[in-house]
């Protein structure tokens, strides 16, 4: 990692953390919705999945507007997060609710870290005078927040039936 000395170094930093964490997002989604047996889950992974292109879209332009390359550095965290949900897919070979449920917490737990890092990014923006940037990140973090909304809406209903389904 290359040293930060400026908040300007960090937000560069940040950013390409989180244009790599999307560009990853966008091959997990589709496994994730293809492992899912409810039709709203698999339903709103993929309508996900569009966002998420939308969004590596307008990180792009922040690239753009800052004059760099887009470009990501690895970002261990979101490799493990998928990690995790892969995992979990390998240890509920059978589809169903108790694995439509893991995928809506591995889910969470990915919305949870993009929320996190657009938040950030969005304080130093502003701090730094750049409207233009803030506008782009604000509208990736508004599909962050629904989707975590969507997610927890499915929750309900497929956590009562995970907890009746038989082991």
């Amino acid at each position: 990692m290359a040293a930060m000395k400026s908040l300007d170094d960090l937000f560069l930093h940040t950013l390409k953390d989180i244009y790599y964490a999307e560009r990853q997002i966008l091959k997990a989604l589709p496994k994730m919705a293809k492992a899912a047996e409810s039709e709203t889950l698999r339903e709103g992974l993929m309508a996900h999945h569009e966002e998420t292109q939308g969004q590596v879209e307008r990180l792009q332009q922040v690239f753009e507007a800052l004059g760099k390359r887009a470009q990501g550095v690895t970002c261990e965290a979101i490799n493990g997060l998928i990690e995790e949900c892969e995992e979990l897919l390998d240890e509920t070979p059978k589809p169903g609710s108790v694995r439509d449920a893991g995928l809506i917490a591995s889910g969470q737990a990915i919305e949870h870290y993009e929320i996190a890092r657009y938040g950030a990014l969005i304080a130093w923006a502003k701090v730094a005078g750049k409207s233009e940037i803030v506008s782009l990140l604000e509208a990736n973090l508004a599909q962050e927040k629904a989707a975590d909304v969507t997610l927890s809406k499915a929750a309900r209903e497929i956590n009562a039936a995970a907890m009746k389904q038989a082991a």
